[in-house]
């Protein structure tokens, strides 16, 4: 079991393996096996970034956790948030503790083209209505949490401005603001960074070692290896299993990097901050 150390334990994945697409034929099951077996331990009050090759399992670890697979995906072994298997959690309360950033897509937004950035960073506030999940409302206190992380990640000028008429970048933004509203204690965001240009990309660093640092719990999947540095922990992800689970600050961590990149990489030290670059 690799413990990335925080104050308190508030995740845990035991012996984990998910098979996407599992189904039964002649007594046979079928599906696609992406990950093997995984544990791990996350610390409360830390940022933690999920890195590998493509195809590693990155993100169907990141949905594991969150308890958002697919209906028709399989998964084995146990999954404990706070204490308490996920499979107990009431979706209310769930909604309220764990806050999800998917990867965006062109397309992905759908019916929500048409909202205002404020009406969808809204949403992140539908699991603590009253009546949830009917829409209401907002309470002085929620338009000011809205208006706040807004704030955080510079949406606040966008507010008016429909998903629709946004670059990628901007809507990119406004999703980040809408899982912050939510202010849970975990975040889940798969590829948080998709579409952000370097300032922005810096922002989002330092916002979120800002939450870490007091008290939140971020997980991220990460293709940016530069900005996942940045992280108090890294898991290293293969072929479905973890490698690697560490302090970024340690030489066995940056040596599994590599290894997981067939050493196509090197990390080097810059400005006391650590750097990948590739090798040619």
């Amino acid at each position: 079991m690799s413990t990335l150390r925080g104050n308190r334990e508030i995740l845990r994945v035991e012996d984990v393996s998910v098979t996407l697409g599992a189904g039964r034929r002649r007594g046979m099951s079928t599906g696609n096996r992406v990950l093997q077996r995984v544990n791990l331990t996350i610390e409360a009050g830390s940022w933690t970034a999920i890195v590998g090759p493509n195809g590693a399992g990155k993100t169907t670890l990141l949905r594991a956790c969150g308890n958002l697979l697919d209906r028709r995906d399989d998964r084995e072994g146990r999954i404990d948030l706070m204490g308490q298997s996920l499979d107990h959690w009431s979706g209310r309360a769930l909604a309220q503790s764990v806050a999800w950033l998917g990867t965006a897509e062109i397309g992905a937004d759908g019916d929500l083209s048409a909202l205002s950035a404020w009406d969808v960073v809204a949403l992140g506030r539908l699991p603590h209505q009253r009546w949830w999940p009917s829409t209401g409302a907002l309470t002085t206190d929620d338009a000011a949490v809205v208006q706040d992380v807004m704030m955080q990640t510079h949406t606040w000028q966008l507010r008016d401005k429909p998903l629709l008429e946004m670059s990628s970048g901007e809507r990119q933004r406004v999703h980040v603001a809408r899982a912050l509203a939510v202010r849970a204690p975990l975040v889940l965001m798969d590829e948080p960074l998709l579409n952000l240009d370097p300032p922005h990309q810096a922002e989002w660093i330092q916002l979120v070692r800002t939450m870490a640092a007091e008290g939140q719990t971020i997980i991220s999947v990460l293709h940016e290896l530069n900005a996942a540095l940045y992280a108090d922990n890294i898991v290293v992800l293969v072929k479905g299993r973890v490698t690697h689970a560490g302090r970024v600050d340690s030489p066995d961590t940056r040596a599994a990097i590599t290894a997981a990149f067939s050493n196509r990489i090197q990390i080097r030290s810059l400005d006391n901050h650590w750097v990948a670059l590739p090798r040619v």
